[in-house]
């Protein structure tokens, strides 16, 4: 495996509320590899955002990819990522830190804004974990 493709979504309800993340891994071939999220308490939508983010990329670090693709519907966290928004919210500043420096260990990575409808299957992880939290 030379490449890895991940989309990911962050869900809360309602903004801020419960939130949580779902990330969805694929290899070159568009071959699932993995699937995970998690419930991660009171938020933003925001802060599910870069969880799904950071820790799909801790995901495929452990797999020892150097080349990544990045897809989110999330077009705020696209343009921080890019530096083409400021980011103004203080956690947010912390995460987006801390994103950056994951990416920097990868030798090449693209990220790239995703309309809802090619975002299925992450949308379906990150609100599967708050379904049991908000009924």
């Amino acid at each position: 495996m030379k490449s890895i493709s991940i989309y990911l979504d962050g869900s809360s309800k309602p903004n801020p509320g419960d939130c949580a993340y779902g990330f969805v891994l694929y290899d070159e071939n568009h071959n699932l590899i993995e699937k995970s999220g998690a419930y991660i308490g009171k938020g933003t939508n925001n802060i599910a955002e870069y969880c799904g983010l950071i820790f799909g990329l801790i995901s495929i670090l452990k797999k020892n990819i150097k080349k990544i693709s990045v897809y989110t519907d999330s077009l705020l966290l696209v343009k921080q990522i890019k530096g083409e928004y400021k980011v103004k919210e203080e956690t947010l500043k912390k995460f987006n830190l801390i994103t950056k420096n994951l990416l920097s260990l990868f030798e090449e990575y693209t990220i790239s804004h995703i309309p809802d409808s090619q975002n299925e299957e992450a949308h379906k992880m990150a609100n599967s974990f708050l379904s049991g939290v908000i009924g």
